[in-house]
């Protein structure tokens, strides 16, 4: 084959445009530091690049967002936790303060102020907000624990307890005594008080979530009273017998007449007309006091309650379950609001706080939490995706520490140091009263009676005083353990979230190498090929630049 000059020109060219080819390759790399530009150069990289450049952004939103988020999430919520477990371990210490021998009036003064300042504290604590998102309310995050401000807004609550809300409770009926002074101690409707008129006595009691629930009438004219049901048992065709105590007729959902269930009835009974001793001498009674939001049972109707239990042959249905309904339309700033709770209908409102109203003038509701009212239901829980296939919980619902039960307790407290207080006062004015009679004067006979009828019912009072710090001492140190253990549980949820930050740390680190060695240049060793690329270059343009000269011109 004859070669001649047009050919080594031509392949010469080729050659030079082969190694400008490498060289810009080589070039292209070194200012992107990538391996490839498009796929078409290596699909093998490029397909694996694709997958680690995934899993590299995955994790990063888990490593650098989510963890993150989510532990700011438990910082905050740790910090109200304990700072609830101080307030209600102040609040035991201040009970067990009490419980002193050397207890005087100046250390109940200043015990009383302290804990009303605490129990203004204990819910304050839980409208804890992250990133302006409620910490406490479950999936309601833009919802405040408690109300903010004070509003009227009718709800329909229905709390789920069992007979261990049932509690002893002791009343002192002080009579008038608290209502005399120098002005009608000797008037006739005071001056025959005596310790005949100081009574006490113990009552069985629900305590309701809330007190100053609604206290009116319905429109037949009915009193508005709770309604109690018990779920007694299931049929075979998976529906259940329920029973009801209310107002009026005794009802009952089921066709059965066994008693307790069906034959009580709910009478209200308002506060200042002594519903306690009214009680206290009807067996059967059930009796509703709204103003103190208290359910009191006579001696049968309690036995009823404490005879119901859970039957394990029936897993679908809870029998010891105790369904009280209720209505509360008047919320003081500082109320916990009940959707937080309970299963709960209410009025709807709007941006402003107004209740919404149909084309009749008809308030429209809302309802809240059904599925509570179901066996077994699932409560509000917020999990945050910090991996791959991992989940954690990061919430603390409210029903789980910011119990009702705490305000409560310490309402009662205070209401038996107030009635000791009230009384120690009035003692003192009437001694005061009686040392300015002058000797042989009758008053002193009548001041006398009415000294000793509080000297009786300030006994009363000190010892109920005494069983309510006692009592409160034990309260407060169940709702401290609550405390405690969602402290305990939120930690725990902190020391696996630090596991599983530290792994996707190490899972990071190892995708970004995997990436980098799948995708990313050796800078050194480009570099030396980029240099002998130009040598080369520079080479063959030199040698082919004497090809090109050489015709065969040159010959002749």
């Amino acid at each position: 084959m004859r070669i001649t000059n047009k050919i080594m020109q031509r392949n010469n060219l080729s050659n030079i445009n082969t190694n400008k080819i490498y060289k810009d390759k080589l070039s292209t790399q070194m200012s992107t530091q990538k391996k490839i530009n498009r796929p078409s150069e290596d699909p093998v990289v490029a397909i694996r690049s694709l997958r680690l450049r995934s899993n590299v952004t995955e994790i990063t939103q888990y490593y650098s967002k989510n963890i993150p988020d989510a532990e700011s999430w438990l910082k905050i919520t740790e910090d109200a936790l304990s700072k609830l477990s101080d307030v209600i371990s102040n609040m035991a210490a201040q009970c067990t303060r009490g419980t002193n021998s050397d207890f005087t009036s100046t250390d109940r003064g200043t015990i009383l102020e302290q804990l009303k300042l605490l129990s203004d504290e204990v819910y304050a604590t839980g409208d804890a907000d992250f990133a302006g998102r409620y910490v406490f309310t479950g999936y309601r995050t833009d919802t405040p624990l408690s109300f903010l401000a004070e509003q009227e807004r009718n709800y329909t609550i229905t709390e789920q307890l069992d007979k261990n809300a049932l509690d002893l409770f002791t009343s002192v009926n002080t009579g008038k005594v608290l209502d005399i002074n120098s002005a009608n101690y000797n008037d006739p409707n005071y001056s025959g008080i005596n310790e005949n008129d100081i009574t006490s006595v113990d009552v069985h009691r629900i305590r309701l979530a809330y007190n100053n629930c609604v206290d009116g009438k319905t429109a037949g004219g009915d009193d508005i009273v709770p309604v109690i049901s018990f779920v007694t048992g299931a049929n075979s065709d998976g529906t259940v017998n329920t029973k009801v105590w209310a107002d009026g007729d005794p009802l009952t959902t089921d066709n059965t007449t066994t008693p307790p269930f069906t034959k009580y009835q709910i009478k209200k009974v308002n506060y200042a007309d002594d519903p306690y001793s009214q009680v206290a001498g009807d067996a059967d009674a059930v009796i509703y006091v709204p103003e103190t939001g208290e359910l009191l049972f006579g001696d049968n109707a309690y036995k009823a309650l404490m005879e119901t239990k859970d039957d394990a042959a029936t897993s679908n249905v809870n029998e010891g379950e105790i369904r009280i309904t209720y209505q509360k339309s008047h919320w003081d700033k500082g109320d916990l609001r009940p959707e937080h709770y309970f299963a709960c209908e209410a009025d709807k409102v709007d941006d402003a706080g107004a209740v919404v109203t149909d084309e009749n003038g008809v308030a429209l509701r809302v309802n809240y939490n059904d599925t509570y009212l179901t066996t077994n239901s699932e409560r509000q829980a917020i999990e945050y995706d910090v991996g791959f296939n991992q989940t954690i919980r990061i919430n603390s619902r409210a029903d789980e520490c910011f119990n009702h039960g705490i305000g409560r307790e310490v309402d009662d407290v205070i209401n038996a140091m107030q009635q000791v207080v009230d009384l120690e006062k009035a003692q003192a004015d009437l001694k005061a009263i009686k040392e300015k009679l002058s000797d042989g004067d009758p008053g002193h006979a009548i001041l006398q009676k009415q000294l000793d009828a509080v000297e009786k019912a300030l006994g009363y009072a000190k010892d109920k005083e005494q069983k309510m710090f006692e009592s409160g001492i034990t309260a407060f140190q169940k709702y401290l353990n609550e405390a405690n253990v969602c402290v305990t549980a939120c930690g725990s949820r902190g020391s696996k979230l630090d596991l599983i930050k530290n792994r996707s740390q190490n899972q990071k680190t190892t995708y970004e190498t995997l990436k980098s060695e799948n995708e990313d240049i050796d800078i050194t060793e480009v570099a030396i090929k980029l240099t002998s690329a130009e040598l080369t270059y520079d080479a063959a343009l030199m040698a082919a630049g004497k090809v090109m000269k050489t015709t065969l011109l040159d010959f002749i």
